[in-house]
């Protein structure tokens, strides 16, 4: 007996292109060919793993019995570490009470998407941009109010372009910085004009900031370090500068919650619904951000060869061009010649002759007429080389 279950709308419609590329190549794998993954930003499918002092933190909270509920916004020494962190960054008067413990940064973004949306609602987001903001809209129903970075400018955003897009239902502002997938760190006149919006516009502001440590030669600005004036939530986690994606474990800063007190009161009404983050992963926060960080500049000094091989590498190759990234490990290049369709049939017809996977910018999103590519430098030199390699004899073909 077969049965007519058909799906909600919104579900058919959520979208993820960073995932989606990849059942694509797991079947050219399965049929025995070799793919270069360069599409996912998980630094442990590289060469770089969890530093030990936050491996055994877990392991010492399991075998001594931290693996019941927590409370709903976090432990308190995690939530303490994360405030501390806070200001030694340069945030004012943040404590423990500012903080909530979310499952990733990504859960904490879907939380308070959620807690200030009514459907119709549109939230302004960066294109490119992280995609998970467009699969939680279109979950809650929320619209995507895209604005364009600059590429010309080195990916910042257009102000101009912002204000532009702000209508009746514009509720919030979302600043990515360092920007996932071009690597773009904003300038501290881009910040501020960042800030003048909001202000005048009745905007809370999402600064989105997992790669605050992973910069090159730009120092990155906590935008909620720079006023008092409007409301920011600020997302953070150990899933990129700490190497453990997997343990899903990030914190929501509160700047200025007395700004939009109702609106923390009805997020943890969400928070106490979906119970606790993972009790022992909480146990890490405490030694990631107040123990040994030799990791960070390791990672960086590895990041920075790995960046200037890519952004040299792709330049050098006629059709094709590359701004220089300024903070976390991905790059965003242009496709300059006429490639006979969109990036995604460029993106499926590489992997498919050459094995090498990046994925496509219209899943990050970006202005009418262009095509790019996101690229992931976290593999080893060897690995990129080969891809690069790979890539200039395809473009042969054009």
């Amino acid at each position: 007996m077969m049965f007519d279950i058909k799906p909600s709308e919104k579900a058919k419609n959520v979208k993820y292109a960073i995932r989606n590329i990849v059942r694509f190549a797991k079947e050219l794998e399965k049929n025995g060919k070799e793919i270069l993954y360069l599409n996912i930003g998980d630094p442990t499918q590289y060469d770089f793993d969890v530093p030990q002092h936050m491996k055994d933190a877990v392991t010492e909270g399991m075998m001594h019995g931290v693996n019941g509920y927590a409370p709903s916004v976090g432990i308190e020494q995690a939530r303490e570490a994360a405030a501390k962190d806070a200001l030694k960054q340069g945030f004012d008067g943040v404590t423990s009470d500012d903080i909530v413990i979310t499952n990733g940064a990504s859960e904490g973004i879907e939380l308070a998407l959620t807690a200030l949306l009514n459907p119709g609602d549109n939230v302004l987001t960066p294109a490119p941009g992280y995609p998970l903001y467009t699969a939680v809209l279109t979950k809650i129903g929320g619209i995507e109010n895209p604005y364009y970075l600059n590429e010309e400018n080195s990916w910042q955003p257009d102000p101009d372009d912002i204000r532009r897009k702000i209508n009746d239902r514009t509720k919030a502002l979302v600043l990515i910085n360092p920007n996932n997938p071009t690597g773009s760190v904003c300038s501290r006149e881009l910040l501020d004009d960042i800030i003048d919006i909001a202000s005048n516009n009745n905007l809370v502001l999402f600064a989105d900031e997992i790669y605050n440590k992973l910069t090159f030669d730009k120092k990155h600005i906590p935008i909620g370090t720079l006023t008092k004036d409007i409301p920011i939530i600020t997302f953070n986690g150990l899933s990129k500068c700490y190497l453990a994606p997997g343990w899903r474990m990030g914190w929501m800063i509160f700047n200025n919650k007395a700004l939009f007190w109702d609106f923390y009161t009805c997020l943890q009404n969400l928070l106490e619904a979906r119970l606790c983050s993972p009790s022992p992963q909480q146990h890490a926060v405490k030694p990631a951000l107040e123990g040994p960080q030799d990791h960070i500049k390791n990672f960086l000094d590895k990041l920075r060869v790995r960046r200037e091989i890519t952004h040299k590498r792709i330049n050098e190759i006629d059709g094709l061009s590359c701004v220089e990234p300024d903070g976390a490990f991905y790059a965003m290049p242009r496709i300059d010649a006429d490639v006979g369709g969109s990036d995604w049939d460029f993106v499926l017809k590489l992997v498919e002759e050459t094995g090498v996977l990046f994925v496509p910018g219209d899943g990050f999103g970006q202005k009418p007429g262009t095509r790019h590519f996101r690229i992931v430098f976290l593999p080893d030199e060897n690995t990129l080389n080969r891809a690069y390699d790979r890539l200039a004899e395809f473009m042969k073909g054009y």
